[in-house]
């Protein structure tokens, strides 16, 4: 098995993509070790030290160092971590684990504004963040303001502002008036 590594715009988060999938559908985050219970790849990429987050996409995991930790300390364990994982035959999510869209549902008044603002996420934004390992979900909307969650390699990138607010705001302004603002929330 060969694991191919990338780098991504957050220092912090490597993406390394095992060449077979992760998930079959969406997306599963966990910002911490108690919240990798529910994946037995995460509980061991957890145990080799170092990290502060894993996050699946399809056909990809990005790990979050801690800011005291040298990649070149931790990337071996990791790469080892996720080689044994497969070996194991271990499935990457625990049977009860039900995928979500990633989305907030969101019902009232603002629904049609909220369907499409889901579609131009879905279809513009999530694949190019996927590109750089992470991800970007609807949160919410009120009165113009689109709160969206930045998962993955987004959470905690130095870059993740100017994509919100030059890319993400300005593409969903163009397309639907109602929108004045994007903001993140944290999960």
């Amino acid at each position: 098995m060969f694991i191919q590594t990338e780098s991504t715009p957050n220092p912090a988060t490597l993406k390394f993509l095992p060449g077979q999938n992760v998930l079959e559908v969406g997306t599963a985050d966990f910002p911490s070790a108690e919240a990798a219970e529910a994946s037995p790849l995460a509980k061991r990429i957890f145990a080799t030290g170092g990290v502060t987050g894993v996050f699946f996409g399809i056909d990809f995991v990005t790990v979050t160092k801690a800011d005291d930790v040298e990649w070149d300390h931790i990337k071996p364990g990791i790469l080892g971590a996720i080689m044994e994982h497969y070996q194991s035959g271990q499935s990457v999510m625990a049977e009860d684990h039900k995928p979500a869209s990633g989305h907030a549902d969101h019902d009232g008044e603002d629904a049609e504004i909220v369907g499409q603002i889901k579609e131009l996420l879905d279809t513009r934004v999530r694949p190019a963040v996927a590109q750089d390992g992470g991800d970007i979900t609807f949160h919410g909307f009120d009165r113009g303001i689109v709160y969206l969650h930045m998962q993955g390699a987004c959470a905690g990138c130095p870059s993740s502002t100017l994509t919100l607010k030059m890319g993400i705001e300005n593409l969903l302004r163009h397309y639907i008036p109602e929108v004045v603002e994007v903001r993140p929330v944290a999960a």
